[in-house]
């Protein structure tokens, strides 16, 4: 697994209204950022992601949010 500090490649703007932590929106440039941890991490990541307390984590198109109230979506720029 890399990590990666997203910031570095992208600028990040909280995607308004923000959505209800049970219908969080997916995407190619929508990213989670973990409000326990500050980690950012694709909504869809395709190799192995996590924040660092492990409440995102995933791979392969799929992401596992244990607790959807403690996530932030946010859209990803490249800088």
């Amino acid at each position: 697994m890399l990590n990666i500090d997203m910031r570095k490649i992208y600028n990040f703007y909280p995607v308004e209204p923000a959505p209800a932590p049970d219908a969080l929106p997916t995407g190619g440039d929508l990213y989670y950022e973990c409000l326990d941890c500050t980690v950012i991490v694709n909504s869809v990541p395709h190799i192995k992601a996590a924040c660092a307390c492990g409440n995102l984590q995933g791979g392969g198109g799929k992401l596992e949010i244990k607790d959807p109230v403690r996530v932030r979506v946010v859209k990803g720029k490249l800088k």
